[in-house]
Order: C-alpha cells, then structure tokens, then sequence
C-alpha cells in the first residue's frame, strides 16, 4: 500500500532563504505552486528522492516540519481501506488543486500530521 515517502512539508520564515540554501547543498527546484499563498518544491537528484515542500509561516503554524506525506497508490482507496481496519482519520480524500493531488490526514498516537497523498502527481491547477 505505501510505496514510500512522496514529502515532507517544512514551514519556514522565509521561502526564498530557503530555496537558495536547499539549491546551494545539492537541491533541485521542481516547482513552485500557489499551495499555502506561495510555495517551493525541492528534492535531492535521482531517482526516487523525497521532496521538501517549503511555505512560508502563516496563521497558528509554527516553524519546523508541519507533516510526512507517505506515497500510496490512490489516497482515497487507502483511506476506505484503513477505515474499515479501525484508523481514525482527522480529514477524509480532499482533491488540492495547486499540486494535482488527492490527500487524506491522520495524526500518530503522539499527534504528529502524516498525510497519504496519490503517486502519480498531475499537472497543477
């Protein structure tokens, strides 16, 4: 069912601060998206590599790691799926469109955001 880790959103002060350390240590910039008001995608080169998604502090967020996206097939199958063997879930499938992808929410017993978010990433909205 999880194929792996597909991101890891990180809340920061400052986007481009971190867009141009995150490059100037090996980084790619994939994309940049309007998802949280402004934000930046970046991974490691090859195949396979995570991905920080960095957005600016907003709101009641704190800066530091916000979630862990974990790669499944399609997130709304995994989330019936894990429903019928007992996972709570804090939100149901919700379709976002700046990054073209389903997700669903669910905490840890120790209250850490994890999020299943579909594989195959569609072109943003």
């Amino acid at each position: 069912m999880i194929r792996g880790i597909d991101h890891i959103e990180i809340i920061v002060r400052d986007v481009e601060a971190h867009v141009a350390f995150l490059q100037s240590v090996g980084f790619e910039l994939i994309t940049r998206t309007s998802h949280h008001g402004a934000s930046a995608e970046l991974k490691l080169p090859g195949d396979n590599q995570p991905i920080f998604e960095i957005h600016e502090v907003g709101g009641e967020e704190v800066i530091g790691i916000n979630h862990i996206a974990l790669k499944v097939d399609n997130a709304k199958a995994a989330h019936e799926d894990l429903q019928k063997k007992g996972v709570a879930f804090t939100r149901g499938p919700k379709y976002i469109g700046p990054t073209g992808r389903t997700t669903v929410e669910l905490r840890d017993p120790d209250g850490w955001r994890f999020q299943l978010v579909d594989a195959e990433r569609a072109a943003p909205e």
